[in-house]
């Protein structure tokens, strides 16, 4: 039996001493291949920063669409496919809010031109400046109707199923995930939809150079920070955040305790559909437009996030969002653009070899 369990115990023993250490070393020799490109002129100190900002921005975008996924997986305990659709929906049910907003008194603006044809955001002059009142509207549209519409199908779809495996449940998602889009598909005709133009910017002098600040992208950062924010502040110190973490926990407890779970239930594909739906209209809002694709391109950096972070940890999604984010853009300092994405899922498999749970833990923080 001694023998026969030696492979394993060697399997582990590489697994918590040698990774680590290799792992240390990938980490400091990139460190200082850095510092050389920086002090050689291989990189300017400008585009080191600017890499940052921008991986900063795409990494807090995932990681608030990420803590929707974490929120579901730890309560229902399944692999919900249908999340990048609902990343999706948000950014149409906000396009539409925005431009029925800032067209109001327009001739001929209305929700069937919005819905038939591409209607331009260069004649309405829509930015985060200009038309403040409209991008406000357009995201807490894009959060209700998100939520709603996982609510809906979580009566129609998920409860039903509330007892089947989690192959069952994350089949029907990828079910409810194809309705979506091609729902989306039929009502806007899969063209590629414009939510901004002339987007402000600043410049700041950094080093020898400077870094361009848009005004939208400011925008996500400050927003996703204050919504994940909130969340925490929900999920810590109230009544609802501490039965969802009872839930999470031990869901058969929290039954016998007087929980009501189906309420609970409820609450997190409200809160989750809700925090997808803001997710959504701000990835469309960093990158002036959108497609019916959209949120199907980025469920695996999600997952990605979510993964590496620690399942069913919403500190973890957001952690990890971050990291996903940073590394694509960091990555461009030794990679070509077209495996820049590649870059962050290396970095996954390799944490994962050291960290299985991910670097939380696993731990259930919701």
């Amino acid at each position: 039996m001694a023998v026969r369990d030696n492979p394993g115990r060697v399997l582990s023993s590489l697994r918590v001493n040698l990774l680590p250490a290799l792992l240390a070393v990938l980490g400091l020799v990139l460190l200082l291949d850095l510092g050389r490109r920086l002090v050689i002129g291989g990189l300017t100190l400008s585009a080191l920063v600017r890499f940052l900002w921008t991986g900063l921005v795409r990494g807090m975008a995932i990681g608030l669409a990420g803590i929707g996924l974490s929120l579901t997986y730890s309560i229902l305990g399944f692999a919900n496919f249908a999340h990048g659709d609902y990343i999706t929906v948000g950014a149409f049910a906000g396009w539409v809010t925005t431009f029925v907003v800032a067209g109001v008194g327009s001739v001929g603006l209305d929700l069937l031109v919005l819905v038939s044809s591409d209607a331009s955001a260069g004649e309405l002059g829509i930015n985060v400046l200009s038309t403040p009142v409209a991008i406000a509207a357009g995201l807490v549209v894009a959060a209700g109707i998100t939520a709603l519409v996982t609510v809906a199908l979580d009566r129609v779809v998920f409860r039903p199923m509330r007892d089947a495996n989690g192959i069952a449940l994350l089949i029907a998602s990828v079910g409810v995930a194809l309705a979506l889009r091609y729902t989306l598909l039929i009502l806007f005709s899969g063209s590629v939809r414009t939510l901004t133009t002339d987007v402000p910017t600043t410049a700041v002098g950094v080093g020898s150079g400077e870094v361009v600040f848009r005004a939208h992208d400011v925008t996500v950062v400050v927003l996703a920070g204050l919504l994940m924010l909130g969340t925490h502040l929900l999920l810590q110190y109230t009544k609802l955040g501490t039965a969802m973490r009872a839930m999470a926990d031990n869901k058969e407890l929290a039954l016998v305790t007087g929980i009501p779970t189906e309420r609970v239930v409820r609450t997190t594909w409200i809160l989750g559909g809700a925090l997808t739906g803001a997710a959504g209209f701000l990835i469309a809002l960093q990158l002036g437009g959108m497609s019916t694709t959209l949120g199907w391109d980025r469920l695996l950096l999600v997952f990605a996030a979510v993964i590496l972070g620690g399942v069913g940890s919403i500190y973890g999604a957001i952690v990890g969002g971050l990291i996903i984010g940073i590394t694509i853009r960091l990555s461009l300092v030794w990679l070509p653009n077209e495996l820049s994405i590649a870059s962050a899922f290396v970095v996954l498999v390799f944490m994962l070899l050291v960290r299985p749970n991910g670097l939380l833990g696993g731990v259930e923080t919701v």
